[in-house]
């Protein structure tokens, strides 16, 4: 599975950003996807996640009520609307897809349960 990520950019606080993230190759595999982020001198942290085929969502309580998560299936492609952007949501901005089928919710959470990885894009929000 190929993911190529895209949508980044450099916004003003209280903007909005859409990212998307297209998977290509064997995505009939993938169970579920999500999007983590980088801030320099951070380590990279769990945003929001999706199941592929439920549709069921995950997010941070950082960005709980002002990200969305979503997916379309037919275009294999996964989305994450960003509203009311702060400047602590510069970083950047990386999808990831995993096969395993998790009972427990708090494992989309981890960077380990992802078994591919897009290569980042950038979001500088300013204030």
């Amino acid at each position: 599975v190929q993911l190529q990520a895209s949508g980044g950019g450099l916004v003003q606080a209280g903007d909005s950003l859409r990212l998307s993230c297209a998977a290509s190759g064997r995505t009939v595999s993938i169970y579920y996807m999500g999007w983590f982020r980088q801030a320099p001198g951070n380590e990279r942290e769990f945003v929001a996640a999706i199941k592929w085929r439920g549709g069921s969502t995950y997010y941070a309580d950082s960005v709980k009520g002002r990200f969305t998560i979503s997916r379309d299936n037919a275009e294999n492609t996964l989305y994450l609307q960003m509203n009311s952007l702060k400047p602590e949501d510069t970083a950047v901005y990386y999808c990831g897809a995993g096969r395993g089928a998790y009972l427990n919710k708090d494992v989309y959470g981890w960077q380990s349960a992802y078994d591919y990885w897009g290569q980042g894009t950038q979001v500088t929000v300013s204030s």
